[in-house]
């Protein structure tokens, strides 16, 4: 799973090994599979959308029924996978809990994503 020559290098950041040595062969493949395991949380076109709404501002869940016109049930469903992986986190207010974004990194990927398909259209 460890891609050769470039693990760690990629991203320009810190790896927790020395400039030019290459990571342990165990550490790259788990930080691949995390990344692998977030973008496959990303990958549906309502969670996309979920993450849009919420870089515009934080959301309870009846703003993004409203927003998007997709049911309550399956928004909930959606807010629970990107919880579990980290891209939103709520906050509960009362009867209500208000998500927000975990990251702005996060965000990002996804504005990135989507400007890249509007330019090859």
């Amino acid at each position: 799973m460890l891609i050769a020559g470039s693990a760690g290098t990629a991203s320009g950041g810190d790896s927790g090994t020395e400039r030019g040595a290459e990571p342990s062969p165990w550490r790259a493949s788990r930080s691949l599979i995390a990344a692998g395991d977030l973008l496959r949380a990303l990958g549906a076109p309502v969670r996309i959308a979920i993450v849009l709404q919420l870089l515009q501002s934080d959301r309870c869940v009846h703003d993004l029924v409203e927003a998007l016109q997709i049911s309550q049930p399956l928004i909930s469903q959606h807010l629970r996978v990107l919880k579990a992986a980290g891209v939103v986190h709520g906050d509960r207010r009362g009867r209500e809990v208000l998500y927000s974004l975990a990251d702005d990194h996060l965000a990002r990927i996804v504005v990135d994503a989507v400007a890249h398909v509007e330019e090859i259209r």
